[in-house]
Formats: C-alpha cells, sequence, structure tokens
C-alpha cells in the first residue's frame, strides 16, 4: 500500500522499503517548493515508522529531476524555515540536503535520465546514489548563474574533476559518475529499478538501531574533515555570484522566457536541451 499527494507518490515495496517518486513527470519533475514539501513531509514520517528501514529516492517519466523549477516563485512556501536575509535560498538548499543527511534511515537515490542542477543536489544528500548507464549528470547554472547552492562537487569527484564541472558545466554519464565518485553503480536503464530494489533489500536487512549508528559513523568522519562546514561556507560564495552582472542579466532573460533564457546557456556547448539526443 501506499498514497498519491499532488507530487509525490509514496508505495511499500515490502521488506522494509519505502519507495517516493518524484510525480511531475510533465515538468521532468522540477523540484518547486510544493513538491519539497511533500517530500520532505514524506521523509520524515517514513523515518519515524518503525517497519521502514530504508527509503527509495526516484523519478516517474523520463528522469529523476532536470532541477529546481525555475518558473515558481523559490522564495514562497518554503518546506520548512529559513530566515530571508541576503543569500537565503543558498543557505535554505544547504539546511535540506542535511535534513536528509540526518535522518536516521538509509536513503536511496534511484537516478535515470536528467540529473541536473536541483536534482543533483538532491541526490547527493542521500547515503547511497545508483544510476542508469545513460543517465546524465551535470549543473549547467555554473554557465549563466552561479555555483551550486550545494557544493558538493570536490567532496565527491575531488578537485580535478571538480575543476572541470564547474568550469565547463558538461554533464556525465552514468557510468562517468561512478568513475568519478557521484555514484555507487552504475546499471543498464531497464534494470536500474530491479537492482537498486535488490540493494535495498540488502540495507534493510540490518536492524534500524545499527544502520542509524553506521550511517552516524561515516558522517562523524566527514564533519570532522570540514565537509559539513565546506559546504555551509560555499553558501556565501553562491550568494556573491547572485550580485555579478553576468548573473544578473542571466535573471532577467529567464524572466521574460525560461525556455529561451536556457536554450541560448547552452546552444554554444550543444548539450542539454540543445542536443540533438532526446531526453
Amino acid at each position: 500500500m501506499g498514497k498519491e499527494l499532488k507530487f509525490i507518490i509514496t508505495e511499500n515495496s515490502g521488506d522494509g522499503i519505502r519507495r517516493i517518486i518524484l510525480n511531475r513527470p510533465e515538468k521532468r519533475n522540477a523540484l518547486s517548493n510544493s513538491l519539497r514539501k511533500e517530500l520532505f513531509s514524506c521523509l520524515e514520517e517514513a523515518d519515524q515508522e518503525q517497519e521502514v528501514r530504508v527509503i527509495v529516492i526516484s523519478g516517474a517519466g523520463t528522469c529523476f529531476s532536470s532541477g529546481y523549477d525555475l518558473s515558481s516563485d523559490v522564495a514562497s512556501d518554503l518546506p520548512y524555515h529559513t530566515g530571508k536575509t541576503d543569500g537565503f535560498w543558498p543557505r535554505h538548499v544547504v539546511e535540506g540536503a542535511f535534513r536528509i543527511w540526518d535522518l536516521s534511515k538509509p536513503v536511496i537515490a534511484q537516478v535515470h535520465g536528467y540529473c541536473l542542477a536541483g536534482g543533483t543536489e538532491l541526490a547527493t544528500a542521500c547515503d547511497l546514489v545508483y544510476v542508469a548507464e545513460d543517465a546524465e549528470i551535470g549543473y549547467p547554472v555554473v554557465r549563466s548563474m552561479s555555483p551550486p547552492d550545494n557544493q558538493f562537487f570536490p567532496w565527491l569527484l575531488g578537485m580535478r574533476n571538480a575543476m572541470e564541472m564547474m568550469l565547463t558545466g558538461q554533464s556525465i554519464s552514468g557510468k562517468e559518475a561512478v568513475e568519478k565518485g557521484f555514484a555507487n553503480k552504475c546499471f543498464k536503464a531497464k534494470d536500474l529499478e530491479k537492482e537498486v530494489l535488490s540493494i535495498a533489500k540488502r540495507v534493510a536487512k540490518v536492524p534500524s538501531e545499527l544502520q542509524a549508528i553506521n550511517k552516524r559513523a561515516v558522517h562523524r568522519q566527514m564533519e570532522i574533515m570540514g565537509m559539513r562546514a565546506g559546504i555551509r561556507a560555499g553558501t556565501e560564495i553562491q550568494a556573491l555570484a547572485m550580485h555579478s552582472k553576468a548573473t544578473r542579466d542571466h535573471l532577467k532573460e529567464l524572466s521574460e522566457g525560461l525556455t529561451k533564457a536556457l536554450t541560448k546557456r547552452d546552444a554554444k556547448f550543444g548539450d542539454y536541451r540543445t542536443s540533438k539526443k532526446k531526453k
């Protein structure tokens, strides 16, 4: 049994597995605040239910998520409180990532198709990430607006790979995502769900109270190395970029026409929405 909200579907797959499915396929699962509110509510509900031992997040339709919903007002109806002083959005996003990070139950991202911008930030907040071989993972926003709200690239990919992603905005495939450290494993698209559920079943065999400690053991080591502080510091860099002329010009273009502005951004690179390969 499960339930269907406006933008989220939840399902119980047996063996202690709770599936949370982003359900805006017509918008490539763009992360509006309304969707995010439902998502965080479902995550927190699953974390409190004794019968749930592992959570799997996936996307309906052609992709995991194309990123934040730039056609909506991100400042309104936030799913949880963040003070709205200068640079509030990256702080808000990072607070959300750590809300997922700090759940006691393991969370798995099942990624296919586009996993872009905010979609990458959602995936990286999860404990395990499994991707389709032909997934397309990237942060094209660095070309026209700012670095990521959640600056995870250096922590997951290392300095050189992170720098290439930041300076080009290019995407990587599922295979490359595993090679570079973004994801755990990749599978053929047709096998992804089956393989992820198989892994989730193994994770669910360990008692939840032990998994909570197992998660914390890894997190504390990353925190001692500075991951949480570094990502929080990155929010101030993102906020600084929003005051640049290039960003202000791009925001004006977005307000005048989202599709046209994003097509202009990527046309010179010939990728994402301007690629001959359709997603």
